[in-house]
């Protein structure tokens, strides 16, 4: 749009200087109303509308006075009456499949923290992505809130069809993945394979030899990420990772028990275990407290994600530090960036990178 054009459309409405008077104003018992916003400043409620909603068609003087007005008033726009104006709530979901429950309470504060003086409110959808018809359950959820986007979370934002589903309804959407899924304009990716494989490679640095590995369900494609990584890592250095070595636990603290106890009845027993969260790593702790080992003496324990449990374990848990509230923010930022998704070429992917904690559930094992 030429400037001569882009000029052309500035509502030209300039201050009124027959406004009413402070000292006249009154509004009963009623809130400040956008009427009474536009009636003071001698405007319409049109171009108070576009200052509420950040268009720049308003002359600069007049934005400067309606703005000044709202804060003196503390004016506050009503969110389902914009909703209607824009055939969307102020809405966004926050859509999620039984994560642990400090994982979902540190990706809300990420997601709000991004939100904040936006205008925007936060809604959570647990859902259960083994039923077949979760993801009409989540169709129903977006139409009826009249989101204006949504955040999956995984393991929800692996599936393909669920996303399909959100661009058909013309829905904006961000996935949290460990890889690319989509457009980067719609991902936030976690790089869990190279995490998994730093936890390899520091352990073979340590001097093991006779590895264990809990994975989380095969259906999750943080699971496959991490367990992969651990094993390509492990054959870098030298070091075979048989499938009698891997147990496929449900990332709950008793499928870390359960397969703590069938790793540490192996012969030769590991001498280290990689659980795929804190919450199985904890399970770890469990079996072997049980069965009479220390750790670390004993048995290096390993865990990812780094949640508050990993520091109230005792000893602390080594493990690999995952940046959720980041990963929250970095999300809730990307539904809010309008470029982003309606220009999706040459958009640089969003990325975090988890890393190691080292604290005193490991050590090199003894001779």
């Amino acid at each position: 749009m030429s400037r001569r054009t882009r000029m052309a459309t500035i509502d030209p409405t300039p201050p009124d200087a027959r406004a009413e008077p402070i000292a006249a104003r009154s509004f009963g018992s009623g809130a400040t109303t956008i009427s009474d916003i536009a009636r003071l400043t001698g405007v319409s409620k049109k171009t108070v509308s576009r200052v509420i909603n950040g268009s720049e068609l308003v002359h600069p003087e007049t934005r400067d006075k309606i703005k000044a007005l709202m804060t003196e008033l503390n004016y506050t726009p009503d969110p389902q009456a914009r909703g209607l104006a824009f055939r969307h709530s102020f809405l966004i979901g926050l859509v999620f499949d039984n994560p642990t429950a400090q994982y979902i309470v540190n990706m809300q504060y990420g997601v709000l923290d991004a939100l904040r003086d936006s205008g925007f409110e936060l809604v959570v959808h647990p859902c259960d992505s083994k039923r077949a018809d979760y993801i009409d359950g989540i169709r129903h959820f977006v139409q009826r809130q009249k989101l204006y986007a949504v955040i999956l979370i995984p393991r929800v934002s692996e599936d393909q069809a669920l996303a399909e589903m959100l661009q058909d309804l013309g829905v904006r959407y961000v996935r949290i993945a460990s890889v690319a899924l989509d457009d980067a304009s719609r991902m936030v990716m976690t790089h869990d394979r190279r995490a998994g494989s730093e936890v390899a490679e520091y352990l073979e640095s340590l001097g093991h030899r006779y590895v264990g590995l809990i994975t989380g369900p095969k259906r999750y494609r943080s699971s496959i990420e991490r367990g992969g990584g651990f094993r390509d890592g492990l054959a870098r250095r030298g070091i075979a990772l048989t499938d009698e070595a891997v147990y496929e636990g449900g990332y709950t603290f008793e499928s870390g028990v359960a397969g703590a106890e069938a790793l540490l009845r192996r012969e030769p027993r590991p001498t280290a275990i990689f659980a795929c969260n804190d919450e199985m790593a904890a399970g770890v702790y469990k079996a072997a407290q049980r069965m009479g080992l220390s750790i670390p003496g004993d048995l290096t324990v390993i865990g990812y994600d780094d949640s508050p449990l990993a520091s109230q374990l005792w000893p602390p848990l080594t493990t690999i530090h995952l940046p959720v509230r980041e990963i929250g923010r970095q999300a809730a930022s990307l539904v809010l960036t309008k470029d982003r998704q309606s220009n999706p070429e040459g958009n640089a992917a969003i990325t975090v990178s988890p890393h190691l904690v080292i604290r005193d559930s490991s050590q090199p094992p003894r001779e």
